[in-house]
Order: C-alpha cells, then structure tokens, then sequence
C-alpha cells in the first residue's frame, strides 16, 4: 500500500484545491490514465497516475482547498505514485519542503542600513535572511551594483557573517500586515467578507514582491489610430469568411513585437546573473477573470502575421476563463501589453510582470483636438503607457521604444508585409 501524492503542477505552487476525483475507491487505475483534476492560482489541470494498481482509500475529498504540495491525498496499491500532469512534463524532483517555502513566501520588506539607506536584496534572499535570523546589514553582496543575492545569504550562514538573534531579524524584517477591518472601526455585521483563494494571494504576493524590489517608473505617449481603425476594417472585411476578425489589441500585440526586434535591450529581463537579453518577442496579454489576472502569451509574436496572432489570442483568452491553460502558455513570457480602452480608460500605469523589464498599458482611442500644419484639427488619439524596470531598461531605451512602436500603430500597413 502506497501514497498517491499532491503533486507540484508548477515549480512554485505550493498548495491547491482537489477539484474533481475521476477514480473511486476499487477501480484500478493504470499509467497515463487521469485521476484528479487539481486547480491551482492559475489554471485547472488534469493528472495522470504514473503507476497502476487498485484505488484503495480517497484521503482528500472533492472541493478541499489549501491542500499542500507533496500531502497524501489518496491510498493505491503497488508501488509508491506521484500524479503527473497531463500533456505536460512532470516536475523531475518535488523541491524540498524549506526550499519551496523560502521561494514561495512574501519576500520580507526592504531593510535599512546603520545610515537609514535602502539595502539592496533580491526577494528571496530577503527570505532566507528573515528564515535563518541573519542581518543583512553584515552581507556583502555579490550580485549586479553589489546586491545582495541568495549565495551570499547561504555563504553568511556557512560563516561568512555573524547573523543577528534571530528574533530581532525576523520582527524588523517582517512586511507590514494589513489592518483589519476593527481596527479601523468598521463594526462586524457590516459587510460581507469573501475568503482569499489562491489566485488572490497569489496575486497580491508577486504584485507586492514587484512594486517592493523593482525600481521602476513610466512613459506615456500618445499615437493616432485614424488609419488603424480604417486598416482594421479593410482587414477583417477579408477575413470575414474565414471568421477571423482582428482587433485593436492584436495590432498593439504585433507592433510591440516588431518594436523589440527593433530594439532588443528592451526585450530583457534582470537576473541575479546578468541581463537576459531575450532572442524572441514573447508577448503576454492581460486577461481579467473570474477572481483576478492572467498573461496568457503570444510566442514569438514578431514571426506571425494579424490574423494568426488575432486567432491565438481570442483561443488564449476563451481557455484562460475556463482555466483550461497549460503552466507553458501563460508562464515566460518577455514583455506585457495590458489594454482598459474597452472599458474607456484613457490613461494608467500597470505593475510590471516580473522577470519582465516592460509592460505596456494601452488607453481608449478617443477624439482629441491636435495641431497639424498649423490647424486644429479632430483625430482619434491613444494614450500608451510604457512601466519600465530601471536596473534593464533606463529612460533613454524605453524612449526608443516608443519611437519604434508609435510609427507602426499610426502607418499599420508596414505591419502587413
């Protein structure tokens, strides 16, 4: 008698809800076959068993939230079984309990030298300081402009530096929590409170994590999508009989792409190691769902033409709601594009999706007064906001950017060669 284990459907899931059972206790179950749905922050999945033998006990009943990784959730019969995921690799080892705890908890706020000035940490070694008592205050770091990374942390606890008590580093090191709803003397019986799921807290952890440990700022620019909207009509008036039809969004998503390969330093990430300087333009798309937020991405969406791109995104988007994605198709993507003009936002300035060193807020097209040869004169303008990371991406090459993308969403024809 063996263990079916929770399996871990992405290198940071921690816990998840036990969706749906496909088995009951009795049947027997062989390799490949799905025995559990399991829904994470992101997605629903299906698992495969990679064993066979008899379903002796269900230890975690349908609709269980909060079920950690590596947790029994069913009994089998024969050799030991990890559930795998379908259609995707299986992770080859299930990451130790401390290590997944350390990359998956809220990186503890930023802390102070002697001097009052920002000590510079990456999240996670931020972490394992506050986890093991060290002051980072006696780390030198090895990282990029002296930032201190997870080996110096390992190095200082193998003897490197003196760690603090370890009851002082964690109180000066742990975030500041939310007040709750009494201590702002809002009385019980006044609202309804409606419980975090993973996706929630998932949400709120990297949007903290980005905004605490990204030095980031924005640039705004307005284009004119006179000729867009008239390119747009010509376009999905022959595409109509194939039942494609192109929007806005997808005309942002290619000239975001071509503007990257105009300007590669653009399309890079910061790393602990270096800049990773990406080969392709992987685009993710903000889509809102039930709960909160997903990227789906458009791979190497510099390759592909409107009508290809306007396919795959509306597929993105319908499997995001029915969390259907696969951990592939919304994880690793290189730069964002977050579009509220449906909803009639002019202007706005998104967090940007870590490891990404961009993300690209797109406003409403409206009627604005501009001056041409002298003339006002009515045009339907765009605000564009560019949210870039500062240690990849300084002010001059996000200008550049700009300059590259502008031309290409006001003159679109270029983008149909």
């Amino acid at each position: 008698m063996t263990d079916i284990l929770m399996p871990a459907l992405s290198p940071t899931m921690e816990e998840g809800v036990l969706a749906k059972w496909h088995v009951k206790v009795g049947d027997t179950v062989s390799a490949g076959d799905v025995i559990a749905e399991i829904e994470t922050d992101k997605a629903t999945m299906e698992v495969e068993a990679v064993d066979e033998g008899e379903v002796l006990e269900i230890l975690v009943p349908e609709g269980a939230e909060g079920v950690k990784v590596n947790t029994p959730i069913a009994r089998l019969s024969g050799d030991a079984v990890v559930p795998a995921p379908k259609k995707t690799e299986a992770p080859a080892e299930a990451p130790k309990a401390e290590a997944l705890k350390a990359e998956a908890a809220p990186a503890p706020a930023a802390p102070k030298s002697d001097d009052g000035g920002r000590i510079f940490a990456s999240p996670l070694a931020r972490r394992l300081a506050a986890q093991t008592g060290l002051d980072l205050k006696t780390v030198k770091g090895t990282g990029p402009h002296g930032r201190i990374v997870k080996r110096d942390v390992e190095a200082a606890g193998k003897g490197g530096a003196q760690p603090a008590a370890a009851a002082t580093a964690a109180a000066s090191a742990e975030p500041r929590k939310a007040l709750s709803l009494a201590q702002m003397g809002i009385a019980n019986g006044t609202y309804d409170l409606i419980p975090l799921d993973g996706m929630k807290k998932a949400v709120a952890r990297r949007m903290v994590d980005s905004v605490q440990s990204v030095p980031h700022f924005p640039l705004f620019i307005d284009v004119e999508i006179d000729q867009l909207m008239a390119v747009r009509a010509k376009v999905n008036k022959m595409l109509e009989p194939q039942g494609i039809k192109v929007s806005v969004n997808d005309f942002v998503i290619k000239a975001a792409a071509l503007a990257l390969k105009m300007v590669p330093e653009a399309n890079a990430s910061y790393t602990p190691e270096g800049i990773a300087m990406h080969h392709n333009a992987d685009v993710s798309m903000a889509v809102a769902i039930d709960g909160g937020l997903i990227t789906p991405i458009i791979r190497k969406a510099e390759t592909k033409g409107l009508a290809q791109i306007a396919t795959e995104s509306k597929d993105l988007a319908k499997r995001a709601r029915e969390r259907k994605l696969k951990p592939e198709e919304f994880q690793g993507g290189t730069f964002s594009v977050s579009n509220l003009g449906m909803f009639g936002i002019k202007q706005f300035t998104s967090i940007i999706n870590e490891p990404q060193g961009c993300i690209m807020s797109v406003g409403a097209g409206e009627q604005r007064p501009v001056v041409k040869d002298g003339q006002i004169v009515p045009a339907t303008v765009m605000t564009v906001t560019l949210t870039c990371d500062h240690r990849v991406v300084d002010g001059a090459t996000g200008a550049r950017f700009l300059q590259a993308f502008k031309p290409l969403i006001e003159d679109p024809v270029a983008m149909l060669a």
